[in-house]
């Protein structure tokens, strides 16, 4: 049924006619009033928005419910807004309930009316008070209320330029680029030479680098280029290069992944270590408050327990190297009880036991938890799950690859996130960017290669000190 308003004419108010609403100020109100305003005083948002204080909000923001009143009520639609006379007597504060009430005390011919204002806070406290004046409809008007879109806030992404931020006092670090034969996978690790990431060595075939750098106009002037014949003897010299120590990094170009990747792991000439190769999603979620990392989403299709055991050691080191001290893990699954028809929840419930047992290190682990309840405190509440990661989870550590890329791939087209990838437990990060990834998604790949190599740089300079 179709909500109707109607306004009052000059000739229908009366002297001490009378109207009021009442609105509780939230901290979106109070965003919302600064983005539509311009307003970036800071009192009103102290404490930060990410922090959701409980700051000042504009006095202003009252007033404006007596524009609503004015033009919604009394005199309501037609209502032309002439002037105003208040003095503030406290600001209103996040969570407040604001009531706020006009009465109507002069008219003027034509058609002018002059309302006595006043708001109170829930506690009865006078927060403004004054008069208003306005020019009244001398026409009636019923008509549908208009309903406004609904206005959703989000933060902007930021978690990739911290990254970025955070690797300009560090060097660039030497990164072995595998067959970078297309525009996308040549531009990216060049970009991300100029921003000081890495300095790239190209390895390639050199007439195909080449003659993509020029139609596309990508400086590749002073670039080493490792020649080579095909894609799969790039993957073996950008491999070599990363074992060597030449390259502490190693990217994909435009070969396959799997192409790559059968050289990361080979026994011989690879880039294995004691832990299992796994892929990691940072994740730029803006309607979520922390980087969140997902995992495995790339390597392990079917991971076993004992292979899960080295994919969420890999996320949790990775999370301490972006400055997540402690971070909170919560392993995934399609309900957050343990049902033995379901195997990730069985597995989520040794992977919680093996932390207490510090057969996991470094963080938090909670499991099995559904993907609302990790994410979302409200949801954890309503289904009355007391747990410290609940709604605060930094790592999702999903039950196989196909759930895992999907989720990554619905935040990414969804929930307009951005998605770094990187590649852990081989000797050297490996970067594998998508060529769907923006320009700063490869840049913020580079980033975290960075900060992981500088990081083995300092576990080797503590080791060979002791």
């Amino acid at each position: 049924m179709v909500e109707m308003i109607e306004n009052r004419t000059w000739d229908e108010i009366e002297v001490g006619d009378s109207a009021s609403l009442t609105r509780t100020c939230r901290t979106e109100d109070v965003e919302v009033f600064g983005i539509a305003t311009g307003d970036l005083n800071p009192t009103h948002y102290q404490g930060g928005i990410d922090n959701h204080p409980r700051a000042l909000a504009h006095s202003l923001w009252g007033g404006s419910l007596l524009s609503a009143l004015l033009g919604n009520e009394l005199p309501g639609p037609g209502t032309v807004y002439l002037s105003q006379n208040f003095e503030f007597s406290r600001p209103v504060e996040v969570g407040d309930a604001l009531t706020v009430s006009i009465v109507a005390t002069e008219k003027t011919p034509p058609n002018l009316v002059t309302f006595e204002c006043r708001a109170v806070n829930q506690r009865a406290e006078l927060v403004f008070r004054g008069n208003a004046r306005v020019m009244a409809p001398t026409v009636k008007l019923i008509q549908p209320r208009i309903e406004l879109h609904e206005v959703c806030l989000h933060r902007r992404h930021h978690v990739f330029e911290d990254l970025i931020a955070c690797c300009g006092s560090l060097e660039p670090i030497s990164v072995a680029v595998c067959h970078p034969c297309d525009q996308v996978s040549l531009e990216g690790p060049v970009d991300a030479a100029r921003a000081g990431l890495i300095t790239p060595i190209l390895v390639g075939p050199e007439g195909k680098i080449r003659a993509v750098a020029t139609e596309f106009g990508i400086d590749i002037g002073g670039l080493r280029i490792v020649d080579t014949a095909h894609s799969h003897e790039s993957a073996e010299r950008a491999v070599a290069l990363c074992r060597s120590g030449e390259a502490e990094s190693l990217m994909k170009g435009s070969l396959h992944t799997d192409e790559m990747m059968h050289e990361v792991a080979s026994r011989d000439r690879g880039l294995r270590t004691a832990r299992r190769i796994s892929h990691v999603f940072v994740m730029d979620v803006p309607t979520y408050p922390r980087t969140l990392l997902i995992t495995d989403a790339a390597v392990n299709i079917y991971p076993t327990l004992e292979d899960k055991v080295d994919i969420v050691q890999n996320a949790i080191e990775l999370a301490h190297v972006l400055g997540v001290d402690l971070p909170k893990v919560a392993i995934l699954s399609a309900v957050e009880t343990v049902y033995p028809k379901i195997n990730s929840t069985i597995e989520a419930a040794a992977l919680c036991k093996m932390a207490d047992r510090g057969q996991i290190s470094g963080a938090l682990l909670d499991g099995p938890l559904a993907f609302d309840n990790a994410i979302s405190e409200e949801a954890a509440k309503i289904k009355k799950i007391a747990s410290p990661v609940a709604g605060k989870a930094d790592i999702l550590l999903v039950p196989d690859l196909e759930a895992g890329n999907m989720l990554a791939k619905q935040l990414s087209y969804l929930a307009e996130a951005d998605a770094a990838g990187i590649v852990l437990g081989a000797r050297v990060p490996i970067v594998l960017t998508s060529r769907a990834d923006s320009a700063k998604a490869r840049l913020a790949s580079c980033a975290v290669a960075a900060l992981l190599a500088h990081a083995q740089r300092a576990r080797k300079s503590a080791t060979a000190a002791e």
